[in-house]
């Protein structure tokens, strides 16, 4: 079902209005611009269609006749916050094994309920960096085509991996003979993988680099993918004009994958200086997943995580938020990644107080969110609350730059255009 764009007397809200107005308009005690990092006091917001037509100040706008105004008082207006990487197929909280063995059709769903909730937290923008069958891809085709309600959405579609490495399934039993949708070995077989994955409507792409937490008998340090192999992946996707992901927890990796050219590095657990370094040279972004941590060492046994995926999130957990903590203090590009389904997803903004703790102001944070994150994916209207860009808003009570945990309750969402929540 559409949105109702909300109005000014329940009698026509109830009538079910469902058509979008034309001109609509925002008043709130204040927007964040989150570029200078300024509260801009008592805006009023025009919004034609599911674009930012104009900002002012109330009382001073000239308010068009027909347009329908929304009044927001005590609320901080933000932009649309972006998460970088998500999966949104997944469930932490179902039986780790038995999700192995989820079929598409049931994935496809489990990723319908969990673009709602992401949506509902604030989140109207996320890259779905790996699910099996397209499942994702087909639930942002359904967003887009307005028969299900999400975020807007990039999707990688299946993960590239080594034969046997992380994003491989390692699950099964030999005899059955599985092998993960997006195993390639090879320079040529990776470029092919790149292609098939477009092919089938992927509009980002993801390549695993090192082995990983949650995968059976890959070690987080190891690299398996050789530096020729990324570079074929990179060069592909960037000749299709694709960004491309990395996950890298290992050192050698996340090397190779900055040199490479791949455009952000997932989780990136185990930086030296010189990880850093080439990251500031080669323009790289980071996207540190340093929330999920708390949840998988907390119930991760309770849902059924093998102990070995246990030992290695421990391994990674601390490692993880000192590698962000340098990072932030040299000034590399950072997002905003959580890694959503390894926690429950509509959590994603419990991550902001953590990027705190280890290292940002809260502008920093907000700025990995959305103007960082609308950088990375190469987007010029949005990720800011500004004239010419989507009509993407959220908004909390309170002032999120002196308590950023605010962002873990937001109270309005707007989504080009439209109205998904509000208190």
């Amino acid at each position: 079902m559409k949105p109702l764009l909300p109005l000014l007397t329940p009698l026509v809200f109830m009538a079910g209005f469902s058509a979008q107005a034309a001109t609509s308009v925002l008043t709130a005690d204040a927007y964040l611009d989150v570029k200078t990092g300024k509260l801009i006091a008592n805006p009023a917001i025009i919004i034609e269609d599911n674009r930012i037509l104009q900002i002012g100040k109330q009382g001073q706008l000239a308010i068009p006749a027909d347009a329908r105004v929304q009044s927001l008082p005590g609320i901080t207006l933000l932009p649309g916050l972006m998460d970088m990487h998500v999966h949104l197929s997944s469930n932490a909280e179902d039986n780790f094994l038995e999700a192995q063995n989820y079929s598409v059709p049931l994935q496809t769903v489990i990723a319908v309920s969990n673009a709602r909730k992401t949506l509902e937290a604030g989140f109207t923008t996320v890259r779905n960096l790996g699910a099996d069958g397209y499942s994702v891809i087909g639930v942002m085709e359904g967003i887009n085509r307005g028969d299900i309600v999400g975020p807007r959405i990039w999707a990688a579609g299946h993960s590239i991996s080594i034969t046997g490495g992380h994003c491989d399934d390692n699950f099964s039993a030999p005899e059955r003979h599985a092998t993960s949708g997006g195993v390639a070995d090879g320079p040529w077989a990776v470029r092919e993988k790149v292609r098939e994955n477009i092919k089938y409507g992927a509009n980002t792409i993801k390549i695993c680099v090192t082995g990983g937490v949650f995968s059976k008998g890959t070690k987080v340090g190891i690299q398996q993918y050789t530096l020729e192999e990324m570079k074929a992946a990179a060069e592909e996707a960037h000749m299709r004009g694709m960004v491309i992901a990395a996950h890298a927890h290992g050192t050698s990796g996340i090397k190779d994958a900055i040199r490479a050219g791949i455009d952000s590095i997932e989780h990136c657990s185990f930086m030296d200086e010189e990880a850093i370094q080439l990251a500031l040279k080669h323009g790289t972004y980071l996207s540190c997943d340093i929330y999920n941590t708390e949840y998988t060492l907390a119930y991760g046994a309770a849902n059924g995580v093998p102990e070995e995926n246990i030992n290695k999130e421990k391994q990674v957990s601390q490692a993880q938020r000192d590698s962000f903590r340098k990072a932030v203090k040299a000034g590399a590009n950072m997002v905003f990644g959580s890694d959503a389904a390894i926690y429950p997803h509509g959590d994603n903004g419990k991550q902001f107080s953590r990027m705190v703790t280890f290292g940002m102001t809260p502008l920093q944070a907000i700025q990995a969110a959305t103007i960082n994150s609308a950088e990375l994916m190469k987007q010029q209207d949005i990720g800011q609350i500004r004239e010419g860009f989507l009509a993407d808003i959220v908004g909390v009570k309170g002032n999120p730059l002196d308590n950023i945990s605010l962002l873990e309750k937001v109270s309005f969402v707007m989504k080009d255009g439209r109205i998904y929540k509000q208190a």
